[in-house]
């Protein structure tokens, strides 16, 4: 299963981008059936919260509520989790805290983590996908 990071939600519903249309069609692949994909509250959590400053409130709860839904049930960290986020922040300089729990998630829950944030690169063992055309491209052949 693959996990998607908030950089996917955002994409899939802001303005034109270079990602939006990749992200789109892996979000329709999902709801499809065709691929099986989850996030996490945290990350349903900061959609909310970039969304609701540019769109406001209705519109991000409207949209995350979609979100929560299609991806459902949701991936959860537990203690074992955060201790080894707690070591990836330490171990990796690039990788802020809450990037450094969502690769903790990935890394014990799923396979594949999806996101345009490039600094999970630097995660050693996580297997981390850019959404742009080539990338949902391969993900969904293999699929």
């Amino acid at each position: 299963m693959i996990l998607l990071d908030t950089t996917v939600l955002c994409y899939a519903v802001g303005s034109e981008h270079t990602y939006r249309e990749p992200t789109r069609r892996l979000l329709g692949a999902i709801r499809n059936g065709e691929l099986r994909a989850s996030t996490t509250v945290q990350v349903v959590q900061e959609f909310v919260h970039v969304r609701s400053r540019r769109r406001g409130r209705e519109d991000a709860a409207e949209l995350a509520t979609a979100y929560l839904r299609l991806l459902s049930p949701l991936a959860v960290a537990d203690e074992d989790v955060l201790d080894d986020a707690l070591r990836l922040f330490v171990a990796t300089p690039g990788l802020g805290s809450f990037d450094a729990l969502l690769a903790a998630t990935v890394l014990r829950q799923s396979d594949t983590l999806v996101s345009a944030d490039r600094a999970f690169a630097g995660v050693r063992g996580l297997r981390h996908l850019i959404p742009d055309a080539a990338g949902v491209d391969g993900l969904l052949a293999r699929s």
